[in-house]
């Protein structure tokens, strides 16, 4: 194989941003990512237990005081490790300011690790800390949680707005013609009653919702997804024999009929659509609010971050800086 053949196989079989394999690479990283994280830090709450839960009198006689201790050796390198999540956690917002770092990668994906490093990193501050938090640190830290906790509510409301309304739009007439065909296929065996579906499909009404609070918006978001859940399983098991039910949990899990599969998915996504739609003005208020709140959080964690940092070094903490 010459050299050139050789390169035009691999730009054939390199997945493309937006293709289905590039995008099922991503998920497949940050869930090794998110996997990885949570190991670690059931691993390290394991064996620093029985350490963890003693009072701070008692602490100094553990065996383990030594290493874990936010000056031992294994507490000092998870502050150094947070250090580090915290300088890549704020790579997201730079890259809208510099040039180069905005043409790497999608932004969606850079979001998506923005948000597993954000969740992962009060964790590990807080096994740095070894869930002491007082003064100035422990200031520092429940913002810092505080931070987190916004973010996946950032993540959440960020994923309800249609990239276009239009596009959202045309995809449910789509989905609708789609699941009417299906129905109709479906109608004369029985296998799905009309009353179910139209119960997947409920929404409050246009009027309703641009009057609730934004607070009660976000809440009706949330629990509309969470009864999704709830509806779509119950569309399973009205076409599921009892052992059927048991095999897929309750009408939870994807049952092996894909003509009754291929109506839920369609009724689950034009769901989906219909309700970010119907939310859109008020998931674009949050998430202004949301911004509003986010970032002077962000910058004050930074900066107490940055001070508890520099006493650390000052005080000759980091014995290798030495």
């Amino acid at each position: 194989m010459s050299a050139g053949s050789a390169v035009a196989q691999v730009r054939t079989i390199t997945p493309k941003p937006g293709s289905k394999d590039f995008e099922r690479g991503h998920r497949f990283r940050l869930n090794a990512l998110y996997a990885t994280a949570i190991t670690f830090l059931i691993a390290l709450s394991v064996y620093g237990f029985n350490y963890y839960r003693l009072g701070v009198e008692d602490r100094p006689f553990s065996e383990k005081h030594h290493l874990l201790r936010p000056s031992g050796p294994v507490g000092l390198y998870l502050g150094v490790f947070g250090f580090f999540l915290f300088c890549a956690i704020f790579l997201y917002p730079l890259r809208k300011h510099w040039t180069w770092l905005g043409k790497i990668g999608n932004t969606r994906h850079w979001l998506d690790i923005h948000v597993m490093m954000g969740l992962a990193a009060p964790f590990v501050v807080a096994f740095h800390a070894s869930f002491k938090f007082h003064g100035f640190a422990g200031v520092a830290f429940w913002i810092m949680a505080a931070v987190a906790a916004s973010g996946v509510i950032g993540r959440y409301v960020y994923g309800q707005i249609p990239r276009s309304l239009n596009t959202a739009e045309v995809s449910m007439r789509e989905l609708q013609d789609e699941q009417d065909k299906f129905a109709a296929q479906l109608a004369d065996q029985k296998l799905l009653r009309k009353q179910d579906l139209d119960l997947v499909l409920r929404l409050p009404g246009a009027g309703r919702v641009q009057s609730m609070p934004m607070v009660v918006a976000l809440a009706e978001m949330i629990l509309l997804d969470f009864l999704r859940v709830i509806r779509i399983a119950r569309l399973r098991r009205h076409a599921l024999g009892f052992g059927q039910i048991i095999a897929t949990l309750g009408g939870f899990r994807a049952t092996s009929n894909q003509d009754v599969e291929r109506v839920i998915a369609s009724a689950r996504e034009q769901a989906k659509l219909s309700k970010r739609v119907l939310f859109l003005s008020r998931s674009e208020q949050v998430f202004h609010l949301w911004h509003v709140i986010h970032k002077p959080f962000s910058y004050t964690f930074a900066f107490l971050a940055l001070i508890h940092i520099g006493v650390v070094i000052s005080m000759g903490y980091l014995p290798w800086l030495h």
